[in-house]
């Protein structure tokens, strides 16, 4: 199993969108300043995850949710 998931960043209330296998243990590296990328802006909290079969899907649902019509449909998501 491998997931697309979104993070809030509690510190300036910023969105990290990524895919993983193993959901817990990467949102303990990001927690712990394990990742470059969002090192500065943690804690985080998991607010939305999708479980897909395969990693090419988990890659392009995040590719997806990155653009402009997946980010704005995620917006809907988050306020329902």
């Amino acid at each position: 199993m491998f997931y697309v998931y979104v993070l809030r960043s509690l510190k300036n209330g910023r969105y990290y969108i990524g895919c993983t296998n193993n959901i817990e243990r990467r949102l303990h590296e990001h927690n712990t300043g394990k990742s470059k990328y969002t090192c500065l802006t943690r804690p985080f909290e998991l607010i939305y995850k999708e479980e897909l079969d395969t990693l090419k899907s988990a890659r392009y649902r995040e590719k997806l949710l990155k653009g402009g019509k997946g980010r704005e449909w995620l917006k809907r998501k988050l306020r329902a």
